[in-house]
């Protein structure tokens, strides 16, 4: 780092700085995080964009005293770089390394752990009223993106924030807008009369007065509606100014002066104060402001031209995805597609010439997109819903009540099941196999590859009641030929059958992406003289009772293989059978812990926990060679 940012490791450090020196401090800091995340991946264009308002934030306010709250939390870099932890950016999503989120366990600075959208005026009110409550005085802060204000919770909490008029300040990061002079220049001239210390004390005489003398009560009322109208006409901030808020702004984000004029207006208040901030997304990295979608969050990449440094291995299931499902559109027109702001991430962005009209991104919206979709099919449509697994836990009640409770042909695409690797805890996928097994009428798929993704999108077409396929993030493997081509209502297949039958004799049954590994494991485990078995389950819900029948029957062993929580899985769900039915052979799942995984890589985690080839044969190894066995 440069010597200037290498002197600051707290706040303190930046309050001492010159304008001119902020603005050395602000380019120097745009320097560091491009060079930084190129080298580990990571968040980019929206850390670049926030930039003047996170050092505005740190000179304003008496951190961590007072306490910020990020929504989402992947702008925090800049946050984490002013608060001492500069140093450790090589370390980025890393295991064991810096998070590219806000952790309370990484430092004082970081008052909540976030990675979900939408949640932080939530938080930031409890913080508040937690404050209030035991009589202390700090301010307490949030920031949140107009994106995450697509989603309805932070309309719940606005609503109920402003209502209680608890001092709460919350910051509008719009990154999406230009700001127009004239409704700007109106906007402030209006945020700075109705904060001045004037209009504050001469608005709390006029309500003494009128609480003192009630005759006075009609002209008061009067005065009111007559701002209410004026404000109507010109003030954009109309809506939060109705939920209870004083709006402030718009503002250039990227204005250090004017951000710590706003600011320090907010700091004065003891009421409910939105400011709206313009910013820029990628600001100064010329490749993050053509494409800030695709510097949202990226891999490694070479800092000159902006390009990864590491070229796709293939086809990722989010390309298969969004190929055949365009494919199966232009034979359907009842087919539709819905996601939740991540149309790149899902792959629907393919869709766009064939589909354009029948694609839905509802913004940071889970709830709404399954709800939306139940109406859709309902009305006579075929929906097809892309989102992260992690994110479609946000719509658990919206999945039983307003799809498989009517019993509704929609069909749920997970994208990123499984481990999420860098992301770390809040973005793993490994919890959707349980949830929604738990739901009567839901159907649950996992493909071991790309043709096996394209056949069950083939199947969940003419499929009339509600599923989910879920899938990885990553290239889809690619088999050249595959038994069974054809996709059947709860049926798996049999990739090697077991030569010998017996208690030697070891079946791997394989839910989705653990085929390769299964696949690998099986065949060394032949040539160590193992009767060996390999099955692709295909299916989660509902299993193939006939199939695992056949396989407790003919082996000694049976080990089931998922990459998800090990809690009320595909594992359980065979050991739970097994047992019901009294089958005899043993039943080992292997599965990810009942714990939230931390980041590190794929690779890393399978081997940690244990779900990998070599834990495979050290199974099998120890099983065999007791000899109660």
């Amino acid at each position: 780092m440069d010597k200037l940012l290498d002197l600051v490791q707290c706040p303190d450090d930046i309050k001492k700085l010159s304008e001119e020196e902020c603005g050395l401090l602000c380019a120097q800091i745009r320097e560091f995080l491009v060079c930084s995340v190129a080298g580990t991946g990571g968040h980019l264009s929206s850390n670049l964009g926030v930039v003047e308002l996170t050092l505005a934030l740190h000179r304003v306010f008496d951190l961590p005293r007072d306490k910020v709250v990020w929504d989402v939390g992947h702008q925090s870099y800049v946050h984490k770089i002013l608060s001492g932890r500069g140093d450790r950016f090589d370390s980025l999503r890393k295991e064991g390394g810096l998070s590219g989120f806000p952790k309370v366990r990484e430092s004082d600075y970081d008052v909540f752990d976030t990675g979900h959208a939408s949640n932080s005026v939530s938080i930031a009110y409890g913080l508040a009223r937690a404050r209030d409550m035991q009589h202390q005085d700090h301010r307490v802060l949030c920031v949140i993106g107009d994106g995450s204000l697509t989603g309805g919770m932070a309309f719940e909490a606005l609503n109920n924030a402003g209502q209680d008029k608890t001092g709460l300040i919350v910051i509008l990061n719009d990154n999406k807008m230009s700001i127009n002079r004239s409704v700007g220049a109106i906007s402030g001239y209006l945020s700075r009369i109705r904060t001045g210390d004037t209009y504050i004390k001469g608005k709390r005489k006029v309500k003494q007065e009128v609480t003192e003398h009630p005759g006075l009560k009609p002209v008061y009322e009067a005065s009111r509606n007559l701002k209410n109208r004026i404000k109507y006409m010109i003030s954009d901030g109309v809506l939060f100014e109705e939920m209870g808020f004083t709006y402030l702004g718009p503002v250039n984000g990227h204005d250090l002066t004017a951000l710590e004029e706003v600011m320090t207006r907010a700091k004065s208040l003891s009421e409910p104060v939105l400011i709206h901030v313009i910013t820029k997304k990628g600001k100064g990295y010329v490749p993050a402001e053509l494409e800030p979608d695709r510097f949202h969050g990226t891999g490694p990449f070479d800092v000159k031209t902006g390009k990864p440094l590491k070229a796709p291995a293939g086809n990722t299931y989010a390309d298969v995805f969004g190929a055949k499902l365009s494919s199966i559109g232009e034979m359907d027109p009842s087919v539709v597609l819905v996601t939740a702001a991540m149309s790149d991430g899902t792959g629907l962005s393919s869709c766009d010439s064939s589909m354009k009209d029948r694609i839905f991104d509802v913004g940071i919206a889970e709830e709404h997109a399954v709800t939306f979709a139940g109406g859709l099919a309902r009305g006579g449509m075929k929906p097809y819903v892309a989102i992260y697994s992690t994110f479609i836990q946000r719509a658990y009640d919206q999945i039983m009540q307003d799809i498989c409770l009517q019993d509704l042909p929609v069909v749920l695409a997970l994208d990123h099941g499984g481990i999420a690797g860098e992301d770390g805890e809040t973005h793993q996928g490994l919890y959707d196999l349980a949830f929604l097994s738990s739901i009567p009428n839901m159907t649950i798929m996992a493909p071991s590859c790309a043709g096996e993704l394209e056949r069950m999108l083939e199947f969940s077409h003419a499929y009339p009641h509600p599923c989910a396929i879920r899938y990885p993030k990553g290239t889809a493997p690619v088999r050249e030929t595959y038994p069974e081509e054809t996709i059947t209502l709860g049926k798996g297949v049999y990739l090697i059958k077991p030569e010998k039958r017996g208690e030697k004799t070891v079946t791997l049954v394989s839910l989705g992406a653990c085929l390769e590994m299964a696949e690998s494991a099986a065949l060394t485990l032949r040539e160590e003289g193992y009767g060996v078995g390999l099955v692709d389950a295909r299916f989660m819900k509902p299993l193939d009772e006939t199939l695992l029948e056949e396989v407790f029957r003919t082996s000694g062993l049976v080990i089931t293989l998922e990459e998800a929580s090990c809690r009320g899985g595909f594992g359980e769900s065979i050991l739970a059978l097994a047992k019901g039915k009294e089958w005899k052979a043993a039943c080992l799942p292997l599965a990810l812990p009942d714990i939230f995984l931390p980041q590190c890589s794929r690779d890393a985690a399978l081997d940690t926990y244990g779900l990998s080839e070599k834990n495979i044969l050290k199974q099998v190894h120890e099983y065999f060679s007791n000899d109660t066995n």
